[in-house]
């Protein structure tokens, strides 16, 4: 009986740590798609002056990486002898900036 009852705390013991890790990786998945999304937006409105996404990856606990976190470099630079260029580059630079649903603090 003492057997049993050990066996029963193992096994709600497993399906609570189960419980806790699908719910991580749920987290993780919806994290990764906002990530993914947001780096994107910057990438596509940013155009020629955007380079490609890099992301920050965590492990969960299935093996897989997940997208926590990431950036998009992006052309600053003046364009010599043509202000209104460098002014028109910039506005683009400034959209792809704010182009995700929710613009990080980085962002603004």
């Amino acid at each position: 009986q003492e057997k049993q009852q050990a066996a029963e705390e193992v096994s709600e013991q497993e399906e609570l740590q189960l419980e806790q890790e699908q719910q991580q990786i749920k987290e993780l998945k919806a994290r990764d798609t906002e990530v993914r999304t947001h780096e994107q937006a910057h990438a596509a409105v940013g155009g020629q002056y955007a380079g490609s996404p890099s992301y920050e990856y965590q492990r969960g606990p299935d093996g897989t990486n997940y997208a926590v976190g990431g950036e998009v470099p992006i052309d600053v630079g003046v364009i010599n002898g043509d202000p209104q260029a460098t002014i028109d580059k910039m506005q683009t630079v400034l959209a792809a900036a704010l182009a995700p649903a929710e613009p990080s603090g980085a962002d603004r």
